[in-house]
């Protein structure tokens, strides 16, 4: 794909439209036509990728500027784009970059695209550019030939041209050109004297039928803040386009919302906001929007016939039906008795794109925040259930509502379920920013995650939790090879879900890829208005909503399976990003917008490929899209200010007259070049058509072919779904979707158990099919029995030249029975150097060492490694792992889960971790496996610290009898014959005795920081929901009698010696709930003392405490907010490699604790604390004073 990035304001608006009815043109072809309708300006800006003219900061700041005038504009940084089938979409060029040179055919399209009548708009560096090209040395006027840097004042010496009206003279430090070559034939506007040297340094020309606007300001931040200089480069691209263009701006009418006095280039700063923008209609709110070239956008639903939507989805008929929930955020049923949300049918019953029939499916609903289609019905999240809702007699009315599974928390509703989807499994999916707490519905057994992705059959059974993610989550989509992409709230817009959490319960040192693992590659967003009222994660994504990917064939082909649309609606976009294989798994590039407003109304929740091929998404269109308080000084008026003064509703979102829900919103992004995809209206009675809808061009119609398919049990369907999976053709790029999703519906039809030998052989045969998409489907669906075992063994399947197909394969052997062949297969991939070089390959071989231990091991050499086992760089793969599975060791976080149950029969249990009493005394389960009749816990009550052992309904117990100290290292174990130990800073506290070892495996998971509830939980304590103190990271090893314990100490520092008799103080700081404070804003310690700091995380997001020197919090500020460039900045926790930074936590999650240890320097002074996370230091600090 050309890496074109779209810089969005405006979408062209077509006037002769109808006036019920919205046909903007963001692309109308500058040449095309010789129209004179109204439309806005199209400008392509060339740049470049390095950071000397740092065009990727600027463009966005001209581009606010620019919209002001009605021009719309493009970013791209290829060459390649100088061709004139690109060209002729825009009226003007603009040229901010340092490309040396331009190749002839280049040359030759951008000579013919000015001198044919178009403008040349070049910005400093521009001067420097193509210097191979006399023409373009002529053309721009003169040439680069050096510079100084300085302080200076331009003088304008021709204030009565067009380009210097309302300019005026300004101050600023910035590069100083001396120019060369200069052209006679030009109007010289300003100029910078030095001496009696008199430097031209603005001016236009004429070349051909086209203009030419050359400035040689540019090259800093100072300059490019200044208002005159945006105006002056505005003004000069206005000229520079013609006057024809800027007439059919003109009369376009763009509503002017500019409520501003300047425009805030730099919107990591903070300003206060004291105006507010009125609401616009569908027509004029259309103005503010810009699509790419080639794109249109159109209305299909609005006000007053649907408001608030909050999600969508279509039916088998290709009707569209929407979620409206205006009761969402704060109104509960529950104790408002209120339940005003709804299902809405939308239909275009006469085609004329916009729909003209609503028929309401189910009322008196509250806060549903999803739906998908199953089972003849929809299944509606809305926490704290999950409903069944179907119509039984033809008339779209709802006559079945059922509830399918009920715990979903609902005390903070942004952070509920969402993104409902039909899975490839044939399992509906679903991502949750809060969590769950119920029974299964199949057996009673309890269920607790929270913070990630999930799925459960469409009757509600087999709810299984597969992945956590770091933050509240609102996005989920698929590719067309079955590939999971997540988006979460907050900095994270895009991650790659590898294999569920089970496959890394266990470490493996060197390698730190997550299940569901961040491969955003960028963390600005590119709003095109400046006025972002976002609480933290300022400037990028903070309210990241979706992830569908484009599955259909009507936009261009580098669309295709590979770009994402990611809502954002804090800053009124859509983002493209774009998604790159990256060994076994994948990267995001920054493809800026697919669309972008300047209405600071309008709030893009979802966006996805609907029937027709075209984009769709639901405008919530709202003012207040926060969730949170705004942060001091960013609040839009006295209705939301004072800060310190917001009251939160019931679903903890802050209350404001200001939010609405009068509007709403549905509109369709559309490729003027392609061709929609056919609307199908497919049924299950009518198999041959399922059949054939498999093989749409359109992954909806293909995905709701196999669900259909899948439910209607009709096995005649088996041939023709078998005729599929064995064509080997390939499209253009490289997939066949039709056998994807073939196999996928035979193995939703039971068809792949082994009862159909045909079905069998066909996807036996798919293993080696010339699509590496299918060949994945194939391991996938293939029952995970002896025969896939054979078949891994002696095929090419675990070398697969795809390594996603081999990542597949890997996890497959993680799936099946323990083998002795199988593991010391596993041990030769582990010596292959593209299996070693890979994390998620790295991890999935791992995980089938687990299960293929005893064959991993006999391949291994004899002898134990003592080799270290921390760094890959160091330690082979094969190496690594041998160690790990060596020791069997669980390392959990508090509040956390292993989600599948480590087997402890006949093995020792140590529970090894480090405690700390924060603000209240030490209380509740420090960490629990199993329930009433078989399991172990060990807690705190009423002071005592107990290992409680429960063997067949009897309880064996250890229980201390002194005081606790106030923190300690904590070692619990069950070992040799039932000998139960407590051991505090290693000397044995309590012991006791039970029978032996547990002889079975648990039928719980292992938790921390709390324990189930009820008949579930372990011991007669009370259901306190969290851990009372802070428990460091939990390490749980299992093991045989010989083999020595893990252990967790706190973290500590180590800078200084201790003063001589000092005793230790201890802080305790909090994290503000939803206020992005600390609880302490100063505190202080003795020089040389030594200093525990507890730090408790309640907030809903991560947050951490770095202590930096003193007077350099602005220095280290800035190092962070350079960090949120770098892939690599979160796993890093954003904490600075400087020598300013005195002390650190890394980031934690919400609801997590951590102490710091460390001696005070002896130097006094005031010493800040700030938090790391992005957008929070400036808001979010403290001092710690040090005194002699």
């Amino acid at each position: 794909m050309k890496k074109i990035v779209y810089l969005f304001f405006i979408v062209c608006f077509t006037l002769n439209s109808c006036a019920d009815k919205i046909i903007n043109n963001s692309t109308k072809q500058a040449n095309a036509a010789n129209s004179k309708s109204p439309r806005r300006g199209e400008v392509l800006f060339l740049g470049n990728v390095g950071k000397h003219h740092d065009s990727g900061k600027y463009a966005p700041w001209l581009a606010i500027k620019l919209f002001e005038a009605g021009i719309n504009m493009t970013y791209t940084t290829e060459l390649t784009d100088l061709n004139p089938e690109n060209l002729a979409k825009y009226d003007g060029l603009v040229i901010y970059s340092n490309h040396d040179e331009i190749a002839p055919a280049q040359e030759a399209a951008l000579k013919e695209f000015v001198e044919g009548g178009k403008g040349l708009i070049a910005l400093h560096s521009a001067a420097g550019c193509f210097r191979n090209s006399e023409w373009y040395i002529n053309a721009v006027g003169g040439a680069y030939q050096s510079e100084t840097t300085g302080s200076f004042k331009g003088k304008i010496i021709k204030a009565d041209h067009p380009v210097m009206k309302g300019i005026n003279e300004f101050q600023t430090i910035d590069e100083q050109y001396v120019h060369q070559k200069l052209n006679p034939d030009k109007t010289v506007l300003m100029e910078r004297i030095d001496g009696d040297k008199h430097e031209p340094y603005t001016w236009v020309r004429n070349q051909g039928k086209g203009r030419v606007f050359y400035t040689a300001y540019g090259h800093t931040d100072t300059t490019w803040k200044r208002l005159d200089f945006l105006n002056l480069v505005k003004n000069g691209t206005l000229w520079a386009i013609g006057d024809d263009v800027k007439d059919q701006i003109a009369r376009l009418q763009i509503p002017k919302v500019d409520i501003y006095p300047d425009t805030i280039a730099n919107y990591i700063e903070r300003h206060l906001v004291p105006k507010m923008q009125e609401s616009l209609s569908p027509k004029e709110s259309a103005k503010m929007m810009q699509v790419p070239p080639g794109f249109d956008i159109s209305l299909f639903a609005a006000e007053p016939d649907i408001t608030n939507p909050i999600a969508m989805a279509w039916d088998e008929r290709g009707r569209l039906w929407i979620v409206e929930s205006v009761d969402y955020p704060n109104t509960f049923l529950e104790t408002d008795g209120a339940a005003n949300d709804r299902i809405k049918i939308c239909e275009d019953t006469d085609g004329d794109g916009r729909a003209d029939k609503f028929t309401i499916f189910a009322d008196k609903l509250n806060i549903p925040t999803s739906m998908v289609f199953a089972n003849g019905g929809v299944i509606v999240a809305m926490a704290p259930h999950f409903l069944f809702l179907k119509d039984t007699n033809g008339d779209d009315k709802a006559d079945v509502r059922e509830t399918l599974i009920t715990g979903w928390e609902k005390r903070d509703t942004h952070f509920g379920p969402s993104q409902l989807q039909y899975g490839f499994n044939n399992k509906i999916w679903g991502v949750v920013g809060s969590s769950y707490t119920g029974l299964a519905k199949e057996d009673g057994h309890p269920i607790n995650f929270r913070s990630g992705m999930y799925n459960m059959n469409p009757n509600g059974t087999g709810l299984e939790f597969l992945a956590n993610t770091s933050n509240n989550t609102w996005g989920l989509g698929f590719s067309e090879d079955n590939n999971v992409f997540i988006s979460t709230a907050n900095n994270t817009h895009s991650a790659f879900y590898s294999m569920p959490a089970k496959y890394m319960q266990r470490e493996l040192p060197g390698t730190s890829v997550l299940p569901v693992e961040k491969i955003d590659g960028h963390y600005d967003v590119h709003a095109m208005q400046p006025n972002l009222r976002q609480v933290d994660v300022v400037g990028g994504f903070t309210a990241a909503a979706g992830h569908r990917l484009y599955t259909a064939r009507v936009f261009p082909k580098e669309y295709w399976n590979r770009i994402a649309f990611i809502c954002e609606p804090t800053v009124r976009l859509i983002h493209n990003a774009i998604i790159e294989p990256k060994g076994a798994g994948f990267t995001e590039k920054d493809g800026w917008n697919v669309l972008a407003s300047n209405d600071e109304w309008m709030s893009p929740v979802q966006a996805e490929v609907g029937p027709d091929g075209a984009v769709w998404f639901c405008d919530w269109y709202n003012f207040i899209i926060q969730h949170n308080v705004f942060v001091e000084r960013q609040a839009p008026s006295n209705k939301v200010l004072p800060f310190t003064d917001q009251p939160m509703g019931q679903g903890n979102a802050f209350q404001s007259s200001l939010r609405d829900n009068n509007f709403g919103r549905i509109y369709r992004i559309t490729y003027k070049g392609g061709k929609a995809s056919t609307m199908l209206k497919l049924s299950k009675t009518d198999i041959p058509g399922l059949i054939a809808a498999l093989s749409n061009d359109n992954m909806f119609w293909r995905m709701t072919a196999q669900r259909l398919l899948v439910e209607a049990k009709d096995m005649s369907a088996v041939p023709a779904l078998i005729k599929l999976v064995n064509d080997q053709s390939v499209d253009a790029i490289g997939l066949n979707n039709a056998a994807v999703h073939a196999l996928w519906t035979l193995n939703g039809l039971g068809a792949l158990n082994g009862n159909n030998a045909a079905a069998t052989q066909a996807a036996v045969g798919a293993l080696t099919h010339h699509a590496a998409g299918v060949r994945k489907a194939a391991i996938e669906t293939l029952p995970k029995n002896t025969a896939l075992q054979n078949l891994l063994l002696n095929g090419n399947i675990m070398i697969d030249p795809a390594l996603n197909v081999r990542l597949s394969a890997f996890l497959a052997a993680a799936a099946l029975p323990p083998s002795e062949e199988m593991g010391k297969a596993l041990y030769t991939a582990s010596l292959k150097g593209d299996n070693s070089k890979d994390e998620w390959l790295s991890r999935a071989i791992f995980a089938g060492a687990i299960v293929h231990r005893e064959g991993f091991l006999e391949a291994a050499p004899k002898e134990e490694s003592t080799a270290p086992t921390v760094s890959s760089a160091d330690v082979s793969l094969s190496e690594r792992i041998t160690n790990a599975i060596r020791k069997e060791i669980y390392t959990i976080a508090r509040n956390n889960s292993i989600v599948l149950a480590p087997n402890v029969s006949n093995k020792e249990i140590i529970v090894t971790t480090a405690i700390a009493k924060t603000f209240t005394d030490l209380a509740g389960v420090v960490a629990a496996q199993g329930d009433k009749t078989n399991g172990y816990a060990v807690y705190i009550q009423d002071g005592k610290l107990s290992m409680l052992i429960k063997q067949a309904g009897k309880s064996y117990l250890a229980t201390t009898s002194k005081p606790l100290p106030e923190r300690f290292n904590l070692e619990a174990s069950l070992t040799g014959n039932g000998l139960i130990s407590i051991k505090i800073d290693d000397a044995e506290v309590a012991k006791g005795k039970a029978p032996g070892l547990f002889k079975a495996p648990l039928g719980q998971a292992v938790r921390t920081g709390t324990d189930l509830k009820g008949q579930y939980k372990v011991g007669d304590y009370p259901d306190a929901p969290r851990f009372a103190g802070n428990i460091q990271r939990t390490i749980v090893e299992l093991r045989k009698p010989v083999a020595t314990s893990a252990k967790t100490t706190i973290v500590k520092g180590t800078t200084a010696k201790p003063g001589a008799a000092l005793p230790p103080v201890t802080i305790s700081i909090k994290v503000v709930k939803d206020m992005m404070q600390f609880t302490k804003k100063q505190f202080t310690v003795k020089a040389g003392q030594k200093v525990i700091i507890e730090f408790e995380n309640p907030d809903g997001m991560q947050h951490n405490i770095v202590i930096v020197k003193p007077g350099t919090m602005n220095k280290v500020g800035a190092a962070v907010d350079a960090m949120i460039q770098d892939p690599k900045g979160a796993s890093k926790s954003y904490i600075p490699a400087s020598p300013d930074v005195f002390q650190a936590l890394k980031l934690i999650d919400s609801g997590d604790s951590a102490t710091l240890e460390f001696i005070a320097p002896e130097k006094p002074g005031d010493y800040p604390y700030i938090c790391t996370f992005p957008g929070h230091w400036r808001i979010m600090n403290g001092v710690m004073r040090v005194t002699k």
